[in-house]
């Protein structure tokens, strides 16, 4: 679910102090997304969110939700967004989240 080797790379580049405001960027930010995207789903943005999604998910080692994102853009790229299954995309974000400061913290 998630690629914690991409994780350590990330905190090597850009330091442990910095690290963790990058991680709470990237919550903050993709958890705005997502709840934009329950309240308000919007078909005609979708494509352009899930990329959102996946590359600042994928710069963090999301990786789950990251192809999820990949695949779902893919499709609303050809317009076939019904195949498009957000409630599994968002629960991977939640349960990837989970996991990420489960072990963070500890």
């Amino acid at each position: 679910m998630i690629d914690w080797n991409r994780v350590e790379e990330l905190r090597d580049e850009v330091g442990a102090e910095d690290f963790q405001e990058v991680v709470e960027l990237f919550l903050e930010e993709v958890d705005e997304a997502i709840a934009r995207m329950q309240a308000q789903p919007d078909e005609t943005r979708l494509e352009q969110d899930l990329h959102f999604l996946k590359g600042s998910s994928l710069n963090l080692g999301f990786a789950a939700f990251s192809t999820l994102c990949y695949e779902g853009e893919a499709a609303a790229r050809q317009g076939q967004t019904d195949g498009i299954d957000l409630p599994k995309i968002f629960n991977s974000y939640a349960e990837s989240r989970a996991e990420f400061l489960s072990r963070s913290a500890a």
